[in-house]
């Protein structure tokens, strides 16, 4: 067991939109034998982009799973690929990806190096402590620069990037590559279409002196991190096997010290098989990763579980789907024990017992039956019915919770409403079916309007979700302009009393609540509830109803019903009666209490804040400039590329619908821009009195 858990690699592929993620691991794929033919994903038969609106759009949407094979060594290796989008609408698909991942390939474009969503998926990979490895793509294509873009993974993402290739040609003379460690050059035939045949040959002799200096920096690099082997290398470095070198390099890599660096054309075929070496050869199994600690739900003590099949069970549900063959599949990574079809597990979240009716190998949208899955592998699973994503799944005996995930707030929303009568029915159930999915997508009913709300990470995100409401669900939704999700938050502390007294004949309602309301403490959002109640005025089984009350209540501002942000109650005093007082009224009187002290302080609007980059030929410059300043952009910095000049600034969601189509205009269609969220800002007064206005005194479809 213990040598299959070696051999096994669980790894995704993360990269910035159009660096070729999709397309390596076609070829992954195809020189593993799991496919006999490669998809493309500019032809939409990409295996891994199964959706209908990925094959379309040419874009990643969903994170697919799949398991592979491939020899090395005289050894076959277990690898489970989980291949991610790029856009950053869909982040949530890497951020729970990599939370159940032992390592990861990291694709950059040759010409595009490090761009901006690189950047996020590498900070994501960096708070999992994902170990990874970098992949130089489209070395054929004009302007491809190896060691521009191994610059720029050190400068930017502050990675330490070693090349353990270099090319051999770039552009359209691409042929091969030289291998650092073992001194040969790989050149594939140019007739070889499928890229299967390669050959070694001779290091060409003007790349001799190139050849020796970088593996000089190569080895230096490795040695320097082991005071034994530095020693040994400075002494007699031929006493230095290149096996042991190799175990010294995998453990900088599991340890974060350095980020081996490969190259190739994926697309032209050309060094895949390579990359499934380094895989093998560099990244950790589940056996390097360790023990994975969680918390007993019981004893609240923090516990190990270590990758070994005779632990007790503990899994992650990391993604849920809705499948039209088998119904809700979770997607689960097993830590430590073995989960088995028919088996029941407990979610300590919920502390509910759970059955597993049916357990899938995954194929992307294929499923293969199991009897049984084994610790450090990753599965589906059929019959679950209350997991969330982020949910534990343990043995009954032994209960155990993983860290869950966190997972970013949506910045835009739209009203919607089903075209007839018959759909509305269908329309909850699909929108329940889409949120459980997608964890950063939220669904909430306007109090004033009584319309549906969908908000989620922009409009390509709504734009998706919409566009599968139709095709898998078959309704029909008329929506209105996207609205920005604004939030509202105290700007000072307000004490308040609340007094409800309700009296109908027989028995009475009664709550009594003297509470402080102010802005939450750094770094907690949402609600932050302290209870300072002493000599039991109020007793303990109504406490909770009181922070139940705002919890509820805190969705809804007071003006102009956005949700509140970072709001901290403080509960002093009260009283009840021994008679009247129970659980609803507590809960009335904080609904209460939270709008009638909110009415006595100040409130401020909060928008959400976009942080834009914009790669733009030097002659349009000043009239990109122009356009962000109208749009109450502040310029963060600025820099000079080989294609032009990038601008990065911080602009407020609400002035940026649309926007790429105005970029388009005043470029000529020659710059690009990329923009993710960065932070809530408070709105200017003048702009949040027409924001109230528009949402308070308008509230149909647009």
């Amino acid at each position: 067991m213990s040598s299959d858990l070696k051999n096994t690699r669980n790894i995704g592929i993360m990269a910035h939109i159009d660096a070729g993620k999709t397309t390596t691991t076609e070829r992954i794929l195809f020189y593993t034998g799991t496919l006999h033919r490669m998809g493309e994903v500019h032809d939409g038969t990409a295996a891994m982009d199964w959706m209908v609106q990925e094959q379309e759009r040419g874009i990643t949407i969903t994170a697919a799973a799949t398991t592979t094979y491939w020899d090395y060594n005289n050894q076959k290796y277990k690898i489970n690929i989980i291949d991610t989008p790029g856009h950053v609408d869909f982040t949530v698909e890497v951020e729970r990806s990599l939370r159940v991942l032992d390592g990861a390939i990291a694709v950059f474009c040759a010409v595009g190096g490090v761009e901006p969503q690189s950047e996020t998926v590498w900070r994501q990979a960096d708070r999992y402590n994902v170990p990874r490895i970098a992949f130089i793509n489209k070395m054929d294509r004009p302007g491809a620069d190896f060691f521009g873009v191994v610059h720029q993974i050190k400068e930017k993402l502050g990675a330490n990037p070693i090349p353990m290739q270099i090319p051999i040609g770039s552009e359209e003379n691409f042929v091969g590559l030289v291998d650092l460690i073992e001194r040969r050059a790989i050149v594939w035939k140019p007739d070889e279409k499928l890229g299967i045949r390669y050959e070694y040959t001779e290091i060409p002799k003007e790349m001799v002196d190139e050849v020796e200096e970088w593996r000089e920096k190569l080895i230096e690099s490795v040695c320097e991190l082991d005071d034994d082997l530095l020693e040994r290398f400075l002494e007699d470095r031929a006493s230095i096997t290149v096996e042991e070198f190799m175990d010294h390099t995998r453990k900088a890599v599991i340890g974060h010290r350095i980020v081996p660096v490969l190259c190739g054309a994926a697309f032209k075929n050309k060094g895949i098989q390579r990359l499934l070496d380094a895989v093998c050869s560099l990244l950790p199994s589940p056996l390097d990763i360790g023990s994975v600690n969680g918390i007993n739900p019981y004893t609240e003590k923090t516990e190990g579980r270590a990758a070994d099949e005779n632990e007790p069970l503990a899994a992650l549900a990391f993604k849920i789907a809705t499948d039209p063959y088998v119904g809700r599949l979770v997607y689960l990574r097993v830590y430590s024990g073995i989960i088995k079809s028919g088996m029941t597990v407990l979610n300590p979240r919920t502390g509910k017992k759970d059955r597993i009716n049916r357990l899938y190998q995954m194929h992307a949208n294929k499923q293969n039956p199991k009897e049984c899955i084994e610790a450090g592998d990753i599965c589906g699973a059929v019959g679950l019915r209350d997991v969330v994503t982020g949910d534990t799944l343990c043995d009954m005996k032994h209960p155990i919770s993983l860290e869950s995930m966190s997972f970013p707030e949506p910045v835009i929303g739209v009203a919607i409403e089903p075209k007839t009568q018959a759909d509305i029915e269908r329309l909850g159930l699909a929108l329940n079916k889409l949120a459980e999915e997608d964890p950063t997508f939220r669904i909430r009913i306007d109090e004033d309007s009584g319309q549906t709300i969908i908000s989620g990470m922009g409009e390509l995100h709504l734009e998706i979700l919409m566009d599968r409401l139709k095709r898998e669900f078959n309704v029909e939704c008329n929506q209105g302009a996207p609205q920005v999700a604004y939030k509202e938050a105290l700007a000072n502390a307000v004490h308040h009393r609340e007094v409800f007294k309700k009296q109908t004949g027989g028995k009475g309602k009664y709550a009594d609540i003297e509470v402080e309301l102010a802005p939450a403490d750094p770094g907690i959002s949402g609600l932050q509830f302290l209870d300072e109640v002493k000599g039991g005025n109020v007793p303990r089984e109504y406490i909770p109803s009181v922070e139940k009350g705002f919890r509820e209540a805190i969705r809804n501002g007071i003006l102009a019903s956005f949700p509140m942000e970072n709001l901290k109650v403080i509960l002093k005093d009260g009283s009840y009666h021994p008679v009247d007082s129970d659980s609803l009224s507590f809960e009335i009187a904080a609904k209460q209490a939270f709008k009638h002290a909110l009415r006595k302080a100040k409130i401020k609007l909060l928008e959400p804040v976009m942080s834009v980059e914009v790669v733009t030929p030097e002659e349009y410059m000043g009239d990109v400039i122009a356009d962000f300043n109208r749009r109450r952009g502040q310029i963060t910095g600025m820099e000079s590329k080989s294609s032009g000049r990038i601008i990065k600034v911080n602009v407020p969601l609400a002035e940026m619908f649309g926007y790429v189509t105005v970029l388009r205009t005043l470029t000529s269609g020659r710059a690009t821009s990329t923009m993710e969220f960065s932070h809530f800002a408070e709105v200017p007064q003048e702009i949040a009195g027409v924001v109230i206005e528009r949402t308070t005194g308008l509230k149909t479809l647009v």
